[in-house]
């Protein structure tokens, strides 16, 4: 009698789940509420900057022409005008704030709730060691964050490109406006990762989910206020001189002054009038980033700032190893 091999109709023959896909189902499940408003935001956000692309641009600069304003005039164009300009505005707005809610976000629910509730632990003994855990925790957000920043940027890109002629014509928007510059560029997609990285330190030094907010949204906001503060010094300024006190620059200013007979340069920007007051001035000097620096100082920014989201990613790892005893 020859064996046989039985095979069960009712047998399943479907495969077990990869586990990196479920890793990653477990990291949004808790979230599903953060990640629907992100969504949603973005959403209503990038259509906001597509009317205003379009049909919105087009009903601004139809009540700019019928206006009859000049260049130098004060621009009264109603309505049409108003909402191009309010949505246009949030779209850059949204860009910039963003990186801060991030940093509070990740430090108090992405990490720091479950740490203090011992959900982090409870994962740490199904066949998930901690650092894979931390690297889910990273890199499924930073996904999700990345693709909706890079797209509210590409849209805001479309409208600044769309609106040039009724920018210069009303003057508005300068390019190196806080809003405008990062949410023109690579920058509002380095800092919504750095956030992202604030706020996993915070949540893993602290344990608790409200100071972790604090401390993410609070250590974004002074991270990014500094780099900020500081942008002016990352690429060589332009200067000019005149013998005349006019505007020197366009642009970008960050310095400008008086030159006295004996060849000195003073600054004159926290100076009561142009001559600071004295006799010997012989002509003028202004140093400023013109728009052609944009990109370089674009460039030279976002680099600074992802080199520091590296570093708090690997500090992450290292207080988990500290938190786990080694065992990361």
């Amino acid at each position: 009698m020859s064996a046989v091999t039985t095979v069960y109709a009712g047998a399943s023959d479907r495969r077990p789940a990869h586990p990196d896909r479920a890793l990653a189902r477990a990291v949004l499940r808790p979230h599903q509420s953060a990640l629907w408003f992100w969504g949603l935001l973005v959403a209503l956000i990038g259509g906001g900057l597509l009317w205003a692309a379009g049909p919105g641009f087009d009903a601004a600069w139809d009540a700019y022409l019928k206006s009859g304003c000049r260049e130098t005039d004060y621009c009264e164009m109603g309505t049409a005008y108003q909402h191009y300009d309010l949505v246009v505005s949030l779209g850059s707005a949204v860009l910039t704030v963003a990186p801060a809610l991030i940093g509070a976000w990740a430090g108090a629910s992405l990490i720091g709730r479950e740490l203090e509730s011992g959900t982090a632990r409870l994962a740490w003994t199904q066949s998930v060691t901690p650092a894979r855990w931390l690297a889910a925790k990273l890199a499924v957000p930073a996904a999700l964050i990345v693709s909706g920043t890079v797209l509210l940027t590409l849209l805001n890109r479309l409208v600044w490109w769309r609106e040039e002629p009724l920018r210069d014509a009303v003057v508005s928007r300068d390019w190196f406006a806080v809003t405008t510059f990062t949410g023109n560029g690579t920058l509002a997609t380095a800092y919504a990762l750095l956030a992202l990285a604030v706020g996993v330190v915070a949540g893993l030094l602290l344990g608790r989910s409200l100071p972790a907010l604090a401390v993410g949204f609070a250590g974004t906001a002074a991270l990014v206020g500094v780099l900020q503060g500081n942008r002016h010094h990352l690429w060589p300024v332009a200067e000019a001189r005149g013998t005349a006190s006019e505007p020197l620059w366009t642009g970008m200013l960050v310095d400008h002054g008086v030159i006295t007979a004996s060849g000195d340069r003073i600054s004159n920007v926290l100076c009561g009038d142009v001559d600071c007051g004295r006799s010997d001035v012989v002509g003028y000097w202004a140093q400023s980033h013109p728009a052609s620096h944009f990109w370089p100082l674009q460039l030279v920014e976002t680099g600074i700032v992802l080199a520091v989201t590296a570093l708090l990613v690997l500090a992450s790892f290292h207080l988990l190893r500290r938190r786990t005893g080694g065992a990361a």
